[in-house]
């Protein structure tokens, strides 16, 4: 990324964002190309993101056929917290527990062969009664005498052939239900799909016609029969008639196998005439009022704007960034109906690069992640297969977007878990394209080397104790008022030393910085805080007698209290004085500098920039110093997001380590973030990072938590009691052994032990209601595999998702 007016920021400006570095607007309008005669094609369920001409390939391209107008109509359905909207698709209802495929197709053969025995009985004439019901409806003179005897005219043989047909269709029915045969065509037929599905059909088809026109099975003849006393007899003297009824028949046989084969929709397939429309996604309308076509933007009154902004989907000239940012930039303009109007110019005379992020980026210069956008989601991974998510959830991707980042995010893994790469990493990245489409400032702290990014990815990288670092850290900052400089500082520097009460602390600091301040128009360096808290005779009379000369009387009380309380009991300076001391290094001569020539960068900008942010920890080396500057950040942000009144803009701050950071003061700035559209993420080790006494604020503080592969039962003992508990139901089965009172029940239960070596046993089963932890200490200690986290999320509106385990592939 080019320095120039981005990282040469210097004195007191250091608020000031760089200007848009605008590309030369176009000689004519583009031409908006004509839409397509035919349909258009639907975007695939997968994040489609546009490639810019010149630039390096991004990391998942578009697939051919898919540009950003379909990207742009994939469906995004609202659905519960965390889930991936893109393309989304919901799962099929949830099936009962089936029997397994072996008692399945055990049960279809016994099933057949009963059937089997039993027509075989019945047409060999060995069922007793079995003209009996057929003879109480019809007349006496069509049966020969007795209970078995058998028609005597050609009326009962008639009624005999339709009684036998009407028996066998009765027959088939039972047997398929009983042997569950639906279930089975289902599993190994159906599921396979096409073409298995259209050739097991046909197969079936042909094997029913041959037994049909073999007379195997009663279907020809009475058919032939219920038309001949219908029509009467004279009818089969054309053998057109018996042709059309043969025909007939052959085809209502076809028509149930055509149906199960789905033969029409096969044909229609290989045709041309019905593709089908991939998983998750819909065709959208060639309309006017489809996505693509800025639907808003004519609505305003602004045709042209839009027909630019078409062509520049159509062309390929804009991406996906340009378009969630210029969909931003309409809505903020028709709040303002001043900035409608430039907004429009400005649309037709640079098309896509209107309303530019102030970098003059219009995308980052690599993606690690799946993004979309246009809904600010990130996904981070993909719900489980696993028991403990509920099944709507199974197989679902999972992203973090703002709205539950705004509730800030606790994530707590051993090194080597994937914290940084898997989660952190790729919540930076998003919130880096939110902060290119003008939505978002992200402030992302990390130790030197981090994957954190590319430097080209963020607007001002500062590297602590670097020399060539273009920026220093505002120890104050960026505020004029002692007290609030004071607060801020006190919390950084020791608010995480219990003994210690911080506003004692900030008083102290108080009353030097206030003087320091009215005496030099400026707060005190490094060194010479460090000698004003170490109480140096020098350092103190030489700020006095500036006072004395400027008049400064009020000031004179503040340094004169100082004076009195120093060397008491209980005084914070000399602990003040140490923590200070650790930044006093001679690493870091040249930073933390506050006179006219200083460069520092205040956290106050990203409060009104959409600034990109990387801090760079010289944890190495200097491991105290960064977890003071950790502290001190994380304070100042909380403190600068609270007080600012503009919250358009969406600020978040991602500590990659936040050990020893936390303390009771940022814990209710954390409280504080989601109602002023901010958030943070922080990183741990371990819980035990943080006091004992925070543990319960800490995890009650934020709305999002992420347990990784490999935290201790003692960290999972937290995460568990704070995710609660759950009603569930359980089934317990008791054996009980069964002791038959007859010989011959004896004689049998004596076999089929000998057979099975088991005795003969009956179940009981007790089906009840109890409340379990969602996840026990143990499961998430052992129970969670490498590469997997458990997350529970919260929305800043309140809607929440249970623990869910994912799979991290961000």
């Amino acid at each position: 990324m080019d320095d120039d007016g981005t990282r040469g920021v210097r004195g007191p400006s250091a608020d000031r964002v760089p200007g848009p570095a605008l590309p030369p607007p176009p000689t004519t309008p583009p031409r908006v190309p004509p839409p397509a005669t035919g349909p258009r094609p639907a975007a695939p369920p997968v994040e489609q993101r546009p490639t810019r001409p010149g630039s390096a390939p991004p990391a998942e391209q578009p697939i051919p056929g898919a540009p950003v107008d379909a990207w742009l109509r994939t469906p995004r359905p609202p659905q519960e917290p965390g889930v991936w909207r893109y393309g989304y698709t919901p799962p099929p209802p949830e099936e009962p527990e089936g029997v397994s495929n072996r008692s399945l197709l055990v049960g279809a053969l016994i099933s057949l062969l009963s059937a089997l025995l039993l027509w075989s009985l019945w047409r060999n004439g060995y069922l007793p009664y079995r003209l009996v019901p057929l003879k109480l409806f019809t007349p006496g003179e069509w049966w020969n005498p007795g209970t078995s005897g058998g028609p005597r005219t050609i009326e009962g043989s008639d009624a005999l052939t339709v009684y036998e047909a009407i028996l066998f269709g009765l027959l088939a029915y039972g047997c398929g239900r009983i042997g569950n045969f639906s279930e089975l065509f289902r599993r190994h037929v159906a599921d396979r799909g096409q073409p298995f599905l259209a050739l097991a059909a046909a197969a079936a088809a042909g094997l029913t016609q041959l037994l049909v026109w073999k007379e195997a099975l009663p279907v020809v003849r009475p058919v032939l029969v219920l038309v001949a006393s219908v029509a009467g007899g004279e009818i089969y003297q054309s053998q057109t008639v018996v042709n059309v009824i043969y025909a007939v028949i052959a085809a209502a046989l076809l028509y149930p196998f055509a149906r199960l084969g789905r033969w029409r929709e096969l044909i229609a397939a290989r045709g041309g005439t019905g593709a089908p429309v991939p998983d998750g996604t819909a065709a959208a309308p060639a309309a006017e009022t489809s996505a693509d076509q800025w639907p808003e933007v004519r609505a305003a009154g602004w045709p042209d704007a839009a027909d630019t902004l078409t062509a520049e989907v159509r062309t390929g000239r804009m991406n996906d960034v340009d378009a969630a940012r210029l969909r931003h930039a309409w809505t903020l303009a028709t709040q303002r109906p001043d900035r409608l109007a430039p907004l429009a110019e400005a649309v037709l005379r640079t098309g896509g690069a209107a309303a530019l992020h102030p970098s003059g980026h219009r995308d980052l210069p690599r993606r690690g992640a799946r993004h979309d956008v246009l809904t600010g989601q990130v996904r981070i991974g993909r719900c489980a297969d696993d028991p403990h998510n509920p099944y709507v959830r199974r197989g679902t991707g999972l992203a973090l977007e703002p709205a539950l980042l705004g509730t800030s995010l606790l994530a707590v893994g051993p090194p080597g878990a994937g914290k940084t790469t898997r989660l952190i990493r790729p919540v930076v990245e998003a919130l880096a394209l939110r902060a290119l489409a003008g939505q978002a400032a992200v402030l992302a702290v990390g130790g030197a080397g981090a994957p954190l990014g590319p430097d080209d990815a963020f607007d001002v990288v500062v590297r602590v104790g670097h020399p060539g670092s273009a920026h220093d850290i505002d120890l104050y900052g960026g505020t004029t008022d002692p007290d609030e400089a004071a607060a801020v500082l006190a919390e950084g520097l020791v608010g995480d030393v219990g003994s210690l009460d911080s506003r004692r602390a900030a008083t102290v600091l108080a009353q030097l910085l206030g003087p320091y301040r009215a005496a030099h128009g400026h707060f005190p360096s490094v060194p010479e805080l460090r000698e004003l808290l170490d109480g140096t005779p020098a350092a103190l009379a030489g700020l006095r007698a500036s006072l004395e000369a400027a008049g400064h009387h009020a000031m004179l009380r503040e340094l004169d209290a100082r004076s009195r309380q120093a060397g008491g009991p209980g005084d914070p300076a000399p602990a003040l004085a140490d923590r200070v001391a650790l930044l006093d290094r001679p690493a870091f001569a040249g930073f933390f500098a506050t006179g006219p020539d200083a460069r520092p960068f205040s956290l106050r900008a990203l409060g009104q920039h959409p600034l990109r942010v990387r801090v760079d920890l010289p944890e190495r080396g200097h491991a105290e110093a960064s977890r003071l500057l950790t502290r001190l950040l994380l304070a100042q942000f909380t403190a600068i997001t609270a007080a600012r009144t503009d919250t358009t803009l969406f600020a978040c701050l991602v500590l990659d380590d936040a050990t020893h950071a936390v303390t009771a003061e940022t814990v209710r700035g954390i409280r504080r973030l989601r109602s002023v559209n901010a958030g943070a993420v922080l990183a741990l080790r371990t819980v035990d990072d943080v006091p004992e006494t925070l543990h319960t604020p800490l995890l009650g503080a934020v709305g999002c938590t992420a347990a990784f592969s490999g935290i201790t039962t003692w960290d999972g003992k937290r995460f568990a009691e704070a995710w609660g508990k759950e009603w569930v139901e359980t089934r317990e089965v008791a054996q009980h052994t069964v002791f038959a009172d007859q010989p011959f029940t004896r004689a049998l239960h004596a076999l089929r032990k000998l057979v099975t070596g088991k005795a003969v046993t009956t179940d009981a089963v007790t089906v009840r209601q109890v409340e379990r932890e969602r996840w026990s200490a143990s499961e998430l200690a052992y129970a969670v595999p490498a590469g997997h986290a458990v997350l529970s999320l919260t929305t800043v509106q309140g809607e929440h998702a249970p623990p869910l385990l994912v799979h991290l592939d961000g």
